[in-house]
């Protein structure tokens, strides 16, 4: 994999941190940063993925009218918690046809 190197300022207590942990870890400083930079960018890009899906799901639930009842829903998530396979909710209108 192609690499570029780049230059990071650390606070003398985050530096001293990260250096106490990647040697009880048995790894480099430079690796533990790159493996948290990583995980952190990864886990940003899944909550971008989470707010950009619930702004499509909001836009088409207003576009068209349907949703499903809270109830419903938690009755389905309770159920397959219990190790059942319940029916998915069925969408219902949440609003009245203009």
């Amino acid at each position: 994999m192609p690499v570029r190197a780049t230059s990071l300022k650390l606070p003398v207590d985050l530096k001293t941190r990260v250096d106490r942990l990647a040697n009880g870890m048995g790894e480099t400083p430079h690796a533990l940063m790159v493996r948290a930079i990583e995980a952190q960018v990864e886990a940003l890009e899944r909550h971008q993925a989470f707010i950009d899906d619930s702004i499509r799901a909001d836009k088409a639930m207003e576009a068209s009218g349907m949703g499903y009842a809270l109830e419903d829903v938690v009755a389905y998530i309770r159920a397959l918690r219990a190790g059942k396979k319940p029916k998915k909710p069925k969408p219902v209108a949440w609003r009245k046809s203009a």
